[in-house]
């Protein structure tokens, strides 16, 4: 195991919720980042995600997705980013966290 681990309660500060994409763009000069607008309960945010060279603005359009909704603001490439999304990645692919029932709400706490 490794020497960095945290305790329950450092985890139990992270808040896992889902989130409902609404629209997304490519970040002009960044071939890798893509621009996501989201809805999370109903709060609508703008995330900044490395996930263009997987995923295709039109096919995350609709797709409830995990986010980090408590973490502080970052700027990336110009663009203020609210919030990081959930991927899981391998040398060949990244493949987003979803809930597996398409019809869960946005905004509700993952546990």
């Amino acid at each position: 195991m490794s020497d960095d681990r945290i305790s329950i309660d450092d985890f139990a500060k992270v808040e896992l919720k889902t989130a409902e994409v609404l629209e997304v763009e490519k970040v002009e000069g960044a071939d890798k980042l893509l621009r996501l607008q989201i809805k999370i309960g109903e709060e609508n945010r703008q995330i900044v995600a490395g996930i263009a060279e997987h995923y295709s603005p039109e096919e995350l359009v609709g797709k409830k997705i995990v986010v980090v909704a408590n973490l502080k603001p970052a700027v990336i490439r110009g663009v203020e980013s609210n919030g990081m999304l959930l991927a899981v990645s391998t040398n060949d692919s990244v493949v987003l966290v979803t809930p597996e029932d398409t019809d869960v709400p946005s905004g509700l706490k993952v546990s």
